[in-house]
């Protein structure tokens, strides 16, 4: 329940305070006085869009609070928890804050939350309805919208389960379309990627291939210079076995280690000396041996250098054949990888992401096949749920035109009936080989209409077209106080919704609010007295001008101030002896009622 609403800043209000009770609370007051102020803060309450225009001139911020009860473990408690609100003995303190420049703050249970989390929890606190959601009424969108919150779970889970298979319906008929329209691009794609792995798989190229012929080549084209350094050094370090005189490094190492040798016990340092040198003695003697094999092992063979020099040249023939693969190394190299692959190693390298396109390219018919078929299926399931939501709309529709009608003779319209009728379209056929979707929608296969027949015998016609002004307005808040019995909030807000009405018919619009409240909250701004007079609690909105300033308060009434507002209500004139007279017979009436 609402307990209280303290408003500062906002449009002609400076400071107000709404402190309400349960029941039935009417807030009255002239044009002008801040009656749709309260309203707009108690919108921003709920999460309403916030306008910087409605600040009042010269502040610089306008503040909403509201201070509601909530029973424990409902959901409305569970969802202000789990934004981090605190609540104090099971009270909720919501505020909304709009600056004048634009921006604004919104808080729950004392902690700073979105203003979407305010809007979350109005779904379960109050819900509001105004003249604008009677405008909203006439069309076909929104009154299917009204009959299925009527109608509540017997429509919204089968519909729930409509729209989670209808949006993956329309991911399913998206995919299909992108790769229907891409078929050709794509065919030529595979085309290429074919080519190229036909080419790869023809040449069979190794993984560091072309750096190694290449290596091979350079000794093959050498080979006679390779063999005679070799054979040089090898002389050089072992001596030249045609020349008795020669000298070579190991002889002069081995000379140079001798004496050293015998004087080894008296200078541990020449010992120490002696021992390197024959250890230089020992590599000198190891490359010597690695030299003569080199220098017999390097093979001068025409033969393999041109068939060496054929395979490099088919190489570089398929590196070139593929320019994707040296356009793959860049962007790799763009993107700052740590190894960019090569020539030989490019051209595996996009071998290995080109070959599961292919794949992927070549299954594009068995993968359009597939989904064709979960798409049969998911039309198959949502005809039949499609159904289910008609059947259990065609059932609500029944129930909602019965009460409806009969809210209408205390609205002084005694032989009007109110139908609502669902007119579900039907599938014509297919299309391509599947199941039609025409007629299907986000929210189902029926059309909703909410027609008025004035009085038997006559024919119905649209709500918008077959009632006048005055009438109109009274079917509508039948309507409104049907759906409001059927929501599960504990507090109403109606904002004028009897603009249009009056006489007897505005008696039974108080006479069923009243009615309305012994279960709920419900809190109405009203021009007519006939309404106001069934309230448990009456508000009203005072205007004080000081100059240029105009000043809204909220005062509560009782006794002779409420008389005299309802006297000013019906007459304009507050100390008139008929109009208070009248204004004393209403509130006996009502209380007689009550």
């Amino acid at each position: 329940m609402l307990e209280e609403v303290r408003i500062r800043s906002l449009g002609v209000i400076t400071d107000a305070t709404l402190e309400l009770s349960g029941g039935f609370t009417v807030i009255t007051g002239e044009t002008g006085a801040g009656k749709t102020m309260l309203v707009t803060g108690l919108g921003l309450l709920l999460g309403a869009r916030a306008d910087a225009s409605s600040v009042r001139r010269g502040a610089d911020t306008a503040v909403v609070e509201g201070r509601f009860t909530v029973t424990p473990g409902s959901r409305a408690a569970e969802r202000a928890v789990e934004a981090g609100a605190e609540l104090d003995d099971d009270v909720l303190i919501v505020a909304r804050s709009v600056a004048a420049t634009g921006r604004g703050r919104a808080h729950a249970g004392g902690r700073a939350v979105p203003v979407a989390v305010l809007s979350e929890l109005a779904d379960d606190l109050v819900a509001v309805h105004g003249q604008s959601e009677q405008v909203l009424l006439r069309s076909s969108a929104r009154q299917r919208q009204a009959l299925d919150r009527f109608a509540g779970a017997a429509v919204g889970e089968p519909l729930t389960r409509y729209r989670t298979l209808w949006r993956r319906l329309s991911a399913l008929d998206a995919e299909i379309a992108a790769i229907t329209s891409a078929a050709r691009e794509r065919a030529a794609e595979a085309e290429l990627l074919r080519a190229g792995l036909a080419q790869v798989e023809a040449v069979a190229p190794q993984p560091g291939e072309d750096r190694a012929l290449a290596a091979e080549a350079d000794r093959l084209d050498h080979a006679e210079e390779l063999r005679a350094a070799a054979a040089l050094a090898h002389a050089a370090l072992a001596g030249d076995p045609l020349a008795d005189d020669a000298p070579d490094a190991a002889s002069l190492v081995d000379a140079a280690r001798r004496p050293l040798e015998l004087v080894r016990e008296h200078d541990p340092h020449l010992g120490s000396l002696a021992d390197q040198l024959a250890e230089v003695g020992y590599l000198i003697a190891d490359a010597a041996a690695e030299l003569a094999t080199a220098a017999e092992a390097v093979d001068v063979d025409p033969v393999r250098l041109a068939s060496v020099q054929d395979r490099r040249a088919e190489l570089s023939a398929l590196v070139r054949a593929l320019p994707a693969a040296s356009q793959r190394s860049a962007e790799l190299a763009a993107a700052g990888a740590a190894e960019v692959p090569e020539g030989v190693d490019a051209v595996l390298a996009w071998a290995e992401v080109a070959s599961p396109r292919l794949l992927e390219l070549d299954g594009d018919d068995d993968r359009t096949a597939g989904l064709r078929g979960e798409r049969e299926g998911l039309v198959a399931q949502l005809l039949e749920l499609a159904g289910a939501v008609t059947e259990a709309r065609t059932a609500a529709a029944l129930d909602l035109s019965a009460r409806a009608t009969a809210e209408l003779p205390e609205l002084a319209m005694p032989h009007a009936q109110l139908l609502v009728r669902v007119t579900p379209a039907q599938p014509d056929g297919e299309q391509d080989g599947a199941p039609s979707l025409a007629g299907l929608g986000p929210s189902g296969a029926d059309e909703v209409a909410f027609l008025l027949r004035p009085s038997p015998g006559q024919p119905e016609r649209p709500i918008a077209k077959g009632a006048s002004g005055g009438e109109l307005s009274r079917v509508m808040l039948a309507l409104e106080l049907v759906l409001a019995a059927s929501d599960v909030v504990p507090t109403f807000v109606f904002d004028e919704v009897d603009a249009g009405v009056g006489g007897r018919a505005a008696v039974g619009i108080g006479r069923r609010l009243a009615r309305l409240a012994r279960e709920r909250q419900v809190i109405v701004v009203t021009h007519l007295p006939q309404v106001a007079a069934w309230a448990d609690q009456h508000l009203r909105v005072a205007k004080a001008v000081d100059g240029q300033v105009t000043v809204s308060g909220v005062s509560a009434l009782d006794g002779e101030e409420r008389v005299a507002e309802l006297a000013r209500m019906l007459a304009g004139q507050e100390d008139s002896g008929s109009a208070r007279a009248h204004a004393e017979e209403l509130l006996v009436a009502a209380a007689r009622e009550r």
